[in-house]
């Protein structure tokens, strides 16, 4: 890790936040399960923001920044391209089917044949 002792404090603190919020989230079982979420969901939140603040948290951030531009630079299908795809892998499926049918059709076939139970 590159910043040291104190982002080791940092993520530390920010696994015992998200205890302490799991363990707070059924000690309060009685309370408002809304409540109970969005407290929950507040405490997640600080902890993100803790581990964010650390060198490792912000070298995540640039990769997932980085990583939506890249997402962004794709080509993406047209409706119509991707529906003939879809067809062409649902053709398919069903013409491997038949044909492993028929293969298996004919094996126990013959293997009823080899071993006198058939016709």
């Amino acid at each position: 890790m590159q910043g040291g002792g104190f982002d080791t404090v940092k993520l530390v603190a920010a696994v015992v936040l998200l205890l302490a919020g799991v363990v707070a989230f059924y000690y309060f079982a009685e309370e408002s399960l809304l409540a109970r979420v969005v407290g929950l969901l507040v405490i997640g939140g600080v902890a993100a923001g803790v581990v964010l603040t650390t060198s490792m948290g912000q070298a995540l951030w640039s990769f997932l920044q980085e990583s939506r531009t890249e997402v962004r630079k794709m080509v993406w299908p047209t409706r119509a391209e991707a529906m003939q795809t879809t067809l062409m892998v649902i053709v398919m499926v069903i013409l491997m089917g038949i044909m492993l049918w028929l293969l298996d059709m004919f094996l126990g076939w013959a293997v009823r044949l080899f071993i006198g139970h058939g016709g």
